[in-house]
Parts: C-alpha cells; sequence; structure tokens
C-alpha cells in the first residue's frame, strides 16, 4: 500500500512527484478547496453561534470520490498543502470529508468517515530537501489557522449575503459589496475627488549657469549648472516662485552680478540593499518595473514556486509567495554567500548574513521572505525553461535576494554651495555624485542611484564665477496621482487593509464588478457606479469602510490565528451592530433620492415622450421616460472609448485587447485591430500561453485554463489568490 501526498495544485504535484521517484508514494491534488459555503443560500446558522454549513461544489465531487478511494488504499495519508491559513482549511476540509483522525465526515451520512490517521505537513520551497525535513515532522492541523480562515470567510458572506440585497433593492440588480474590498473602493473615489477639486498652481524655478573664470583655465571654463534655493536666507518651498514677472525681475538682477563658491562639502554616503520580497513588495515592484497588474505577478509567481522541470527533474524555483516576512533562513544564507563568492566576487561578500527585521509583530508565522530556491540557478541559465514574462519575474527576486547579501554601494557626494548678490542675496546649489564601490548594484540592476557626475577638482572655496545665464523654468502643481497596483497595495498594508493573500484579490473583485477601470497608465479610475456604491456605503455603512475598523478586524483575525481570541465573539461583536444598522437602513434609504432622473430636452424618437437619463448596471444612459412600455435607449457618450488591456492579442500578436459589450450589456474581448483581426472570446485573455499545448490561456470565473477545450491544463484561483 501506498503513501497518499495530498496537495492543491496538479501542477505542484507533478513536481513533489519527481521527488519520490521509485518511492511507495502518489500525490494527488484537490484542485483548491473541495468544500465551500453554498452559493444559493446564506449558509450560515447566525442563532447558533455562526456555524458554518459546507456543501461540496459539483465540480469537485468527482475529485472527492477520487481522493476517497484512493485514501481507502492508501497506509498513510499526508496533507502537504500550502502553510498558510488558506492551505490549513483545505486540509482541514479534506480531512473532515474523508474522515480522518477524529475530524468528522459532514457531508454525506451514507458513506462511513475512513477513521484513518493522516498527517500534516508544511514547507515553504518545493524542494527535495524541504519536503524530505517536511516528511520528517508532521505536525497536526492547527485549528487556530482553520478558524482565522473560516471567521474571514464568515464575514466576507454576511456582508456579502447581507448588504448586497439592500445595493440591488436601493439602486439596482447586480451591485455588491465586500468588507475588505468596500474600503479599497473608498480609497480610490477619494483621490479621483481629490484630483477633481485640485486647482492647478503654476510657478517657476531658477536654474544658474556659470562659469569659473580660474586664470589657469580661461580657454575652457568650467561650467556649473546650480538651482536656486533661497533668497535673503529664505528657503524657496513649493509652490515658490509663482509670478513670471517675479522670475523675470530675479534674472535681470542677477544677469551682470557674479557669484562666489562659499562652501564644498565631501561627503561619503553608503547605500544599503532593500530587504527581500514580501508579497506586497514584489507585486509594488513588478508593477513599477514591468507594469504586471497584481494578479499576474501572483499567477507568475505561483508558476515558479509550483516549479519547473529543468531537464534533470522538476522543482520549485522560489519560495513560497504569500508571505509579509522578512526572514531567510541560514541555509539560504549560506548559499547566497557560496554564490556571490563565487561567481561575483569575494570583495562583494559579507563577514556576517544582513538580517532584515518585520515591523509588524503581526507577520506570516515561520514564512520566509520570497527568494529563490536556489542561488546557482541563475535566470540565463534557466531561461528557456520559461515564459518571457517568468523569466522577468525569476530575475527580479533572483537579484533583489541576492543583493540583500551584498555589501553597501559606496558613493562620494560634493555639495557646492554659490552665492550672488545685489539689491538681493541669492544662494544657489549643485551636486556631484561619483560611485567609489559598486556593491550590491553590481547585481540589482534595477536600483536608483543619482546621476554619477564628476567633480571639477579645480573648483575651490571663494573661486569668482560669471553667471553666464538664468534659465526659467515653467511648471505646474499636479493633482495627486491615481492609485495603481503599486500605490493601492502600498497603501493597503500601510493602513492594515487585507493580507498577503488578499491584495490581488481585493483589486480584481473591484474590477470585475465594474467599480474601477484601468486608465492610459493603467491606474485605477472609479466609474459611476463605483463611485454611487462607494457614497451610499461612505455615507450610511461608515463601518464598513473605515479604514481603522477595517485593519482592527483584519488584527482580530490574527490574533484568532494565534489562538488569542475567540472566532464566535468576534463574529458576534461584528455582525450584530451592522445587522441593526442594515435594518434601520432599509427603512431610511429612498431610491428615488439616490437614483435620480434627469429630463432631457429631446423626444422619444419611438414614442414621442421625454428622454431621460437613469442610472445602470454599467453607469448613466439615456432612455425613454416611458419604460419599461417603451423600450428606447442609447449610450450617454457613443463616442467613449473602450477599455484597452494591456495584453497581446493571441491571435495575431499584434494588437491589444479590447473590453467590449454586445448588445445585452454583456462583456466580450477583442482585438483592437478589428477587422484585420477577428479574434473574439467571452473569457478574458492572460497574455500567457498554456505550458502544455501552446494555447492561450483564459480566465475563468473560478480558475486559469487553457482555452484549448480539449487540454486540461487548469490553475484554480483558490491557489493563486
Amino acid at each position: 500500500m501506498k503513501n497518499l501526498v495530498i496537495v492543491e495544485s496538479p501542477t505542484k504535484a507533478k513536481t513533489i512527484s519527481t521527488f519520490f521517484n521509485g518511492k511507495n508514494y502518489e500525490v494527488v491534488a484537490s484542485y483548491g478547496h473541495i468544500r465551500d459555503l453554498p452559493k444559493s443560500q446564506l449558509g450560515i446558522d447566525i442563532e447558533n453561534n455562526f456555524i458554518p454549513s459546507y456543501v461540496i461544489p459539483r465540480k469537485s465531487q468527482k475529485i472527492v470520490s477520487a481522493l476517497r478511494k484512493k485514501a481507502e488504499q492508501a497506509s498513510n495519508i499526508i496533507l502537504a498543502t500550502d502553510e498558510d491559513r488558506e492551505g490549513e482549511a483545505i486540509a482541514w476540509h479534506i480531512a473532515s470529508v474523508l474522515g480522518l483522525g477524529n475530524f468528522n465526515y459532514l457531508n454525506n451520512k451514507k458513506q462511513k468517515p475512513l477513521n484513518k490517521p493522516y498527517q500534516r505537513i508544511v514547507f515553504h520551497e518545493i524542494t527535495k530537501p524541504a519536503i524530505e525535513k517536511a516528511l520528517n515532522n508532521p505536525r497536526e492541523i492547527d485549528m487556530n489557522l482553520v478558524n482565522a480562515q473560516q471567521a474571514r470567510r464568515i464575514l466576507d458572506r454576511l456582508v456579502g449575503y447581507e448588504l448586497s440585497p439592500f445595493l440591488w433593492k436601493k439602486i439596482f440588480r447586480g451591485l455588491s459589496a465586500g468588507r475588505v474590498q468596500s474600503p479599497a473602493l473608498r480609497l480610490i473615489v477619494e483621490r479621483e475627488k481629490e484630483r477633481e477639486n485640485f486647482k492647478s498652481v503654476e510657478y517657476f524655478t531658477l536654474k544658474g549657469i556659470f562659469l569659473n573664470n580660474n586664470q589657469n583655465n580661461k580657454k575652457n571654463p568650467i561650467q556649473l549648472e546650480a538651482d536656486l534655493i533661497k533668497i535673503n536666507g529664505k528657503s524657496i518651498s513649493l509652490p515658490g516662485i509663482t509670478s513670471k514677472e517675479e522670475a523675470e525681475k530675479i534674472k535681470n538682477e542677477l544677469v551682470d552680478t557674479s557669484a562666489q563658491i562659499i562652501d564644498i562639502k565631501q561627503t561619503t554616503t553608503k547605500k544599503e540593499p532593500l530587504p527581500p520580497f514580501t508579497t506586497s513588495t514584489l507585486q509594488q515592484t513588478a508593477f513599477q518595473i514591468f507594469r504586471f497588474p497584481a494578479k499576474k505577478t501572483m499567477f507568475l509567481a505561483q508558476s515558479l514556486y509550483e516549479g519547473k522541470d529543468l531537464g534533470n527533474g522538476a522543482i520549485g524555483l522560489i519560495t513560497y509567495m504569500r508571505t509579509d516576512s522578512l526572514n531567510i533562513s541560514p541555509l539560504a544564507l549560506n548559499a547566497a554567500k557560496e554564490y556571490i563568492t563565487q561567481k561575483i566576487g569575494s570583495q562583494y561578500t559579507l563577514e556576517k548574513p544582513r538580517i532584515f527585521y518585520n515591523r509588524s509583530k503581526l507577520a506570516q508565522e515561520a514564512h520566509e521572505a520570497i527568494r529563490p530556491t536556489d542561488p546557482f540557478l541563475e535566470p540565463e541559465k534557466i531561461k528557456k525553461y520559461l515564459s518571457p514574462d517568468e523569466y522577468k519575474l525569476y530575475s527580479l527576486i533572483w537579484m533583489r535576494f541576492l543583493a540583500t547579501q551584498m555589501k553597501e554601494a559606496i558613493l562620494n557626494r560634493t555639495n557646492i554651495l554659490i552665492k550672488a548678490k545685489k539689491e538681493n542675496e541669492y544662494l544657489f546649489q549643485t551636486n556631484f555624485y561619483e560611485l567609489i564601490f559598486d556593491g550590491f548594484t553590481k547585481i540589482y540592476s534595477h536600483i536608483k542611484l543619482p546621476e554619477l557626475t564628476n567633480f571639477p577638482q579645480e573648483l575651490k572655496i571663494n573661486d569668482e564665477l560669471s553667471i553666464k545665464d538664468i534659465l526659467i523654468q515653467s511648471h505646474f502643481t499636479q493633482p495627486p496621482p491615481r492609485y495603481n497596483d503599486a500605490s493601492l497595495v502600498k497603501t493597503l498594508e500601510t493602513f492594515g487593509i487585507g493580507r498577503p493573500s488578499t491584495y490581488a484579490p481585493i483589486i480584481n473583485i473591484l474590477q470585475e464588478r465594474g467599480y474601477v477601470v484601468r486608465d492610459e497608465n493603467k491606474a485605477f479610475k472609479p466609474t459611476e457606479i463605483g463611485i454611487l456604491v462607494n457614497d451610499l456605503l461612505t455615507k450610511h455603512f461608515s463601518q464598513i469602510v473605515n479604514y481603522q475598523f477595517t485593519a482592527q478586524m483584519e488584527n482580530a483575525l490574527d490574533e484568532i490565528a494565534q489562538g488569542k481570541r475567540n472566532l464566535e465573539e468576534t463574529i458576534k461583536n461584528f455582525y450584530l451592530p451592522f445587522k441593526q444598522n442594515l435594518k434601520q437602513k432599509y427603512e431610511e434609504i429612498n431610491k428615488d433620492d439616490l437614483l435620480s432622473i434627469k429630463k432631457l430636452d429631446e423626444k422619444c424618437p419611438l414614442c414621442g415622450n421625454d428622454l431621460v437619463i437613469r442610472y445602470g448596471r454599467y453607469g448613466q444612459f439615456i432612455s425613454c421616460s416611458n419604460w419599461p412600455n417603451c423600450k428606447y435607449k442609447r449610450s450617454l457618450n457613443p463616442n467613449q472609448e473602450p477599455e484597452i488591456l494591456d495584453i497581446i492579442c493571441p491571435k495575431c500578436q499584434q494588437g491589444k485587447i479590447v473590453v467590449k459589450k454586445n448588445k445585452k450589456g454583456k462583456i466580450f474581448y477583442a482585438c483592437s485591430r478589428w477587422p484585420e483581426c477577428d479574434f473574439t472570446s467571452s473569457y478574458k485573455p492572460t497574455g500567457e500561453f498554456c505550458p502544455l499545448c501552446g494555447s492561450y490561456l483564459i480566465e475563468t470565473k473560478n480558475s486559469i485554463k487553457c482555452s484549448n477545450k480539449n487540454c486540461e491544463y487548469e490553475i484554480l484561483k483558490d491557489s493563486i489568490n
């Protein structure tokens, strides 16, 4: 009889199977969660301590039957799902459905529980040593982690199922609200309102062009550019000089004036490498450098974590990608030091490892930061086994990790102060930077260093300078930028809203609901409906969108995971006030007050009645006032440009994917080069291609899968999010 190892993903199962070559193990996948709350009803017994009622979805029933048959024949059952709360909950659901250990079989009374023992193992990288270590150190299912996951699921279900019908009744059907997504929507909407209310102001900066007329260098005088920073000892702060006349007056005063170097200071500065990646910093950096949306980053990271066949067997290339820990294992630190010494040079090697510490006391339990599993697996060496985007992300993770264990970069900064005086005293400043030792920047190419310039050694304090020119530059104050993937994730993390596993799903849900769209810079712009929903929630359900309250709930979930807080009491403290307020708002709020109908000075071409502007699922539109008797309607903005995604058309490889709507308002995806390219799809292409058959991948409600119906490749969103 074999040992049965159960994981979530078939790709993960395939990689782990290679480590058991010739041994008595079989590795199978549960394809994510095999149990969930029912879709058609609340599924929570509110009167009985909020006990959830789980069901096996139809898509999982065959999987459960197959798992049961294999478990019946196995000598030992090993649950090897991910080590976070979601993975712990999946392991618990499997144990409960199969009736392993002391867990009750709750779903099918006709079948008896197996009453077989189980082992729970965890690992943060899919490598042979990590798997062997985990097998030698099994444990029980951690019910504190399970309860934390259950509490999050129950809270989200209560808000979604109770608040969404309210939105249907008071606005229109199809809307929904979420416990964590709603505060994120509020951030985006408030930023948009800031931008709308922003008044741009023109201001001016002055730059002096100076010549050093040193007697020894009259033929080739040294030219300096320096910025005006003070007038009569007072610093120029933004918006600074707001009058063109004032700027011209300063220029005219200085044109025939000499200047003098009054100070030269040289300082040596060290630039430290950034910490290794956590989930949030990986998402932020991947967006800043590659413009990868958070969801795409997590999809690629999942693929790298679950492993690639490098010709001599499969191996996971990075550690677990959902983490807020900066911890690095001693073995990994030693491997990094060995690589740096051998491949880069001993002069770059640290005497002692550089250790980073988490600011959060609630960083995920026993996790590591995101790092390569083996530094000697250089990106160029394995490039042919990766997709172009996988290669980009792996290179980023590989460089960032090794940089953390390399010496600092050393720069010399020379600061020069120049004074010019006539009627007023003007102080100019310029800096020169020289790289003394490149340190970690030798390998981490994405680091930002100041512009490197050689300081002219001939310059001395008290040198007289002539003013060649004064340049006036016009600027305008800019509104605060819209949130993008990087800035939104960073802000959510700063507020304590969400956790590593939720950042990408938060963004995805806001887009799926039509509450936000991406602008030409891939930043988030709220739609009319997004603003409408946010304004209603902010005014009438302030607790749901309150940043501090949401963060407190996240901390409460963390404390449940640590065994410091009771699940039922936490849910009760949230739900009872929420329910009371909801009941009150049903009575207070009038739908007509929320959706005022604006009459147009135009008649319906079908029946002659007045035309009006109404709200619909996708925003405002024009319709007949005699609706529903008259069905006439048209777009309020017929020339509005469709949303263009940063995804290359999988058919022609030239155009980009455009989001369109058919006559019934249903979204579909097409190529921007239509009619030259006739690509269309009901499902959103991901921009990636199937590793099994080469067809393009699509995104469905529950998974990322191959568009080829004859191909079985599929990754459930449970394993990505």
